[in-house]
């Protein structure tokens, strides 16, 4: 399993340049590999976030800050309250 998490993270680091995500991927499962990745790697679990945070986080890496949050939540990696107010890391 450590294996495959590191040929993972290879492959993730080839979509930055100097810490900055170039692009974001249109595959499917190539996006899927980054979207995790920045959940393990930008939001810590047990914690709670507003939006705000989230896209303070999100701006480190790319300015499409919205567009990344809304993967996030759709693919499942960050949780959302109904009524937006906190988001929380769900992998």
């Amino acid at each position: 399993m450590t294996e495959q998490r590191s040929t993972g993270s290879q492959d993730v680091s080839a979509l930055f340049s100097r810490g900055r995500l170039t692009v974001l991927p249109r595959r499917t499962a190539r996006r899927e590999q980054l979207l995790t990745h920045l959940a393990e790697t930008l939001f810590e679990r047990n914690r709670d976030y507003s939006e705000r945070e989230v896209n303070e986080a999100l701006l480190t890496v790319h300015d499409d800050c919205s567009s990344l949050r809304r993967y996030l939540v759709s693919g499942g990696r960050l949780t959302r309250a109904r009524d937006g107010s906190v988001y929380r890391r769900a992998v």
